[in-house]
């Protein structure tokens, strides 16, 4: 009888406390805000039913409602609902100080989306890179997903990982190390003026956190869950199982030479602290330093190479590269993913129908986003000075762009279509061009002064 009414009074301690016996903590205690803060803008918050509840507002930038408390490894778990036509998202390790943009909310957020993208449970990085892991990465779950209906969220923290799940299936598989630890905030995206979506509401309940997690907390996550890494100029086991290489170390020249050189250029490009930089000259194509190719020669392949590009500046990554077709001035010929700062460089505006634009397959086929968005077709360029992550694929003649995780340009190769495609382009001239089964992959000088790091190579 003694052990029966201690452990009635232990279990009624641990409530009291928001803790249960298994190292869970509640985080909303059900009848006030409590250990919650607002932050940046002024969408309201209150309490009802046993619901943290936001509603949008007219003229209000983003608004937060952040714990007091910051956690570095936990994991989460919360069900949201929201009324239709919104966007919100639920912080994690993020932070707010007057040194960074007077205050504004920043870090890791894990979205819930109610439009046409389906992009909810991916992971934004809010006020600072953008999208890190849109679902364009993992097309299925965005099925999870119900509209105006309570949908069930686990977040998982844990050293560098950072994994989602959705109604109970996995969603996004993140490998980064920005950002430790900060604050888990709820958000009210901010409407601006529209009137339409004034006094709608966002609601969250059953919001617990387990903290201190370790990877044995962590659930199962499946193999075909592909993993995104933002790990400079490093592989992940995952990766490393898959069959992904560097194809730069991110401190040496190894694996590289001039496009019209035995060794590596001796000027024009420059590595600093896990960044290799082409630097700024005349604007000329491959004038200074010259074009840089790999020492290897590639068939079929997953390139990935992020890249940050100053203002008015011009690059580009190249692929099917024979440093041997163009033996005078300018830069070897083969297939081109366009690095370009589209609103100043002027080459934007040459060419046909924008072929000339940032990812575009140069001079021939335009980059937009309408794989994934029919309506809009903007490409997600997560802007100057900031990084953004080029993706190649070819799978034989199949060959697809990827900006910042989705899709941009599709092609095939070797058919009536692309040689009706070339000899309407600037390379008619050079015979069989893009057509060749294997070649080097180019990072190109153009006298602009770009930035690449984590270039790493799958060879299927």
């Amino acid at each position: 009888m003694k052990n029966l009414i201690f452990l009635i009074m232990f279990l009624f301690a641990a409530s009291a406390f928001g803790q249960s016996d298994n190292g869970w903590v509640d985080l909303f205690n059900g009848k006030n805000l409590k250990g919650w803060e607002q932050l940046n803008g002024n969408a309201e918050y209150k309490v009802e039913n046993g619901e943290i509840v936001g509603v949008s507002t007219l003229h209000s930038p983003n608004s937060f409602l952040a714990t007091k408390k910051k956690y570095g490894n936990f994991i989460l778990e919360y069900e949201m609902k929201m009324d239709r036509g919104l966007n919100s998202g639920v912080q994690i390790r993020s932070e707010s100080n007057k040194e960074y943009n007077n205050g504004r909310v920043h870090g890791y957020q894990v979205e819930c989306d109610d439009s046409e993208r389906r992009w909810t449970a991916g992971i934004y990085d809010e006020a600072r890179r953008g999208w890190l892991y849109p679902l364009e990465y993992n097309p299925a779950s965005k099925k999870l997903y119900k509209n105006g209906e309570w949908n069930k969220f686990r977040v998982e923290a844990v050293g560098n990982k950072i994994r989602t799940w959705l109604n109970g299936k996995p969603v996004a598989n993140l490998v980064d190390d920005m950002t430790p630890e900060g604050f888990i905030a709820l958000q009210v995206h901010g409407i601006g003026n529209k009137k339409e979506e004034a006094g709608k509401s966002i609601r969250w309940r059953n919001i617990r956190i387990k903290p201190n997690a370790t990877e044995k907390d962590m659930l199962y996550m499946p193999d075909y869950i592909r993993e995104v890494s933002y790990l400079n100029n490093t592989l992940t086991e995952w990766e490393k199982d898959h069959g992904w290489k560097l194809l730069w170390d991110g401190k040496t020249t190894e694996g590289w030479r001039g496009a019209k050189l035995t060794e590596f250029p001796q000027k024009g490009w420059h590595i600093d602290n896990g960044v290799l930089t082409v630097e700024k000259a005349k604007g000329e194509e491959s004038g200074n330093g010259g074009d840089i190719i790999t020492k290897k020669v590639y068939e079929n392949f997953i390139l990935e190479v992020d890249f940050s590009i100053t203002e008015g500046a011009n690059s580009g990554i190249k692929y099917f590269v024979d440093p041997e077709l163009n033996k005078g001035t300018g830069s070897a010929i083969g297939c081109e993913f366009q690095i370009l700062d589209d609103k100043r460089h002027p080459d934007a505006k040459k060419g046909v129908n924008g072929n000339r634009t940032l990812a575009s397959l140069y001079d021939l086929i335009p980059a937009n986003g309408k794989f994934f968005d029919p309506n809009h077709q903007v490409k997600r360029f997560n802007g100057i000075g900031k990084w953004n992550r080029a993706r190649i694929e070819v799978h034989g003649n199949k060959v697809c762009h990827y900006l910042n995780g989705v899709k941009v340009v599709e092609y095939e190769r070797n058919t009536q279509e692309w040689k009706a495609l070339v000899d309407y382009s600037k390379y008619k001239k050079w015979p069989n061009f893009g057509n060749f089964r294997e070649g080097h992959i180019l990072l190109q000088d153009h006298g602009d002064e770009v930035h690449f790091r984590n270039i790493k190579i799958k060879v299927l």
